[in-house]
């Protein structure tokens, strides 16, 4: 049986097409996360299955019942959005009650469903709290609760952390992770960062422009992206341009060998290699690096970022600037220093046809934020 089912939904309003033809499953009990930039039709989706929007054509299944005709308030949705709306002249209990009173629970039933979802959401000693006595992150906690009171089937959040500053975020997401392991309630998050997708959600629906990139676990979509979008959004990542000959890719004077798991582009053919910056190794020795796909390059910069070291680089003979992070470890046994002569190869890549060419795919991801 599955949670939540959307089928080819569309929506437009009037020339623009948010939504374009969108399916995916999110499994009973999964917490799943639409992750894409600002813009891409992540939030409208997530109105269509609450039936806060109508959508132009598809269809919306909760636990195998169609409820696309349904309104909002027939689906058993808990929502809960990034700017909390609390009643501010209601304190964390009663804000918690609301959605119970309303339907006329028994008060016996409701004092004991809130003094569970206190205890649940760790607000003890703060029930006749206003929401201007409390946190962010605890008026946040507060605004889960009150959604989860009428005992929802199923639970959607809208970038329910993208008011709060980055720790109290990291914290929120990792408390909300737990939740779930607790409630087993089935969930969808939205959300334009990676790193809260990746490290909280069972599944990863990343949306492009209206439409489904790919569909997968945190592991897949990172390590095997799709298409160049993927590959770029998902976490950090070089973007390089090459040519294709012989079952070789070549970046000016270095060739490097196309892996067996591609198939193999034509001759000539321009490409588009995309490497994380985990995957760019540097090595002082020229024998560190297997020569037939090794370059030479500058050390321009490094940055101390507390766990890692990011490296910027430049070959000066194919004219790529890249990025390297490297651990503490291997930073200290590599002995670097900005300005040396270092060889550079690629533990990793993808590489996609691009017939536009690197320039114009670096001015598309600039206009979407991924690169500076």
């Amino acid at each position: 049986m599955s949670g939540i089912r959307v089928e080819n939904i569309s929506k437009a309003f009037g020339s623009f097409v948010a939504v374009d033809d969108v399916s995916f499953t999110v499994n009973e009990g999964e917490l799943a996360a639409l992750l894409g930039p600002s813009g891409s039709g992540k939030s409208t989706i997530l109105r269509i299955i609450s039936g806060l929007e109508k959508p132009n054509r598809g269809n919306i299944f909760l636990t195998d019942e169609d409820v696309t005709h349904h309104q909002a308030q027939k689906r058993n949705i808990g929502f809960v959005f990034q700017h909390y709306a609390l009643f501010k002249h209601m304190t964390v209990e009663t804000n918690i009650a609301f959605g119970m009173k309303i339907r006329k629970m028994p008060k016996e039933a409701i004092r004991n469903k809130v003094s569970e979802l206190i205890d649940l959401v760790k607000l003890h000693g703060y029930e006749k709290h206003y929401p201007s006595q409390l946190s962010g992150g605890q008026r946040q906690r507060v605004a889960l609760a009150r959604a989860l009171a009428p005992e929802p089937r199923i639970l959607l959040l809208d970038e329910p952390f993208g008011s709060l500053d980055a720790k109290v975020r990291d914290n929120l997401a990792q408390w909300l992770r737990e939740l779930h392991n607790q409630i087993a309630i089935t969930t969808i998050l939205v959300t334009h960062d990676q790193k809260e997708a990746i490290e909280i959600a069972d599944k990863i629906i990343i949306i492009n422009r209206g439409k489904v990139e790919q569909i997968g676990n945190a592991r897949e979509v990172y390590e095997h992206p799709r298409s160049k979008f993927v590959a770029s959004f998902v976490g950090q990542t070089n973007v390089i341009t090459g040519s294709v000959k012989k079952e070789h890719i070549y970046l000016g004077d270095t060739i490097i060998p196309i892996p067996r798991q591609y198939p193999l582009p034509t001759d000539d053919e321009i490409v588009v290699l995309l490497v994380r910056p985990e995957d760019v190794v540097i090595s002082k020795k020229a024998g560190g690096i297997p020569s037939a796909s090794s370059l030479s390059g500058i050390i321009d910069h490094i940055h101390y970022q507390g766990n890692i070291y990011e490296i910027d680089l430049h070959v000066k003979a194919a004219g790529v600037v890249l990025k390297s992070n490297l651990s503490k470890r291997d930073f200290i046994e590599g002995d670097l220093v900005e300005g040396e002569e270092v060889v550079i190869g690629f533990r990793d890549f993808r590489f996609f046809k691009a017939p536009e060419g690197e320039k114009e795919i670096r001015e598309k991801l600039s206009q979407l934020g991924y690169l500076e």
